[in-house]
């Protein structure tokens, strides 16, 4: 009875991570939160909107925003086409796109590893990052979903560069 709930805690206090690629950097997301993976797409370009915004693709019948993080992290679009992840905007009960590099493994991570962000992070990545585990190979940056929503970035304010 004792292994049993050590069992428990042990699985209470670990999180399933989906690894993604910007760049350099490796970055995670709670499987959780995720409600697909569409794979490599381009989104139909949106004019005048932010230039967070890749744009927008097909999805079940209906049009799914899509953020870039790669422009959210200051990088310059990818002349590629990337891979979408499906996300679900929990105030809003619908669906937003972030468009990355690549997807890589999904990784079983202990919590008590996640370390807080710096405090001299830059504003957007304090924005973007809700702290990073410490791998063999660096560090993996943790996302939150919510942080990502179109209508958060909006409210920011410090993404509201417009495209040209």
């Amino acid at each position: 009875m004792k292994d049993a709930q050590i069992a428990v805690a042990e699985e209470k206090n670990t999180i399933s991570i989906c690894s993604l690629r910007v760049g350099d950097a490796l970055f995670g997301i709670d499987t959780r939160q995720i409600r697909e993976a569409l794979g490599k797409t381009t989104p139909q370009q949106v004019p005048l909107a932010p230039k967070y915004i890749a744009g927008v693709v097909p999805y079940r019948g209906d049009v799914l925003t899509t953020v870039s993080l790669r422009v959210l992290l200051g990088l310059e679009p990818l002349a590629e086409t990337g891979c979408i992840l499906v996300l679900d905007d929990k105030e809003d009960n619908q669906h937003f796109g972030v468009l990355v590099d690549g997807v890589g493994k999904v990784l079983t991570m202990d919590l008590n590893a996640l370390e807080e962000n710096p405090r001299r992070l830059d504003p957007r990545s304090m924005e973007l990052f809700d702290g990073a585990f410490r791998m063999d190979f660096g560090l993996m940056v943790r996302l939150n979903p919510q942080r990502l929503r179109p209508s958060r970035l909006a409210a920011s304010g410090i993404f509201a560069t417009r495209k040209q």
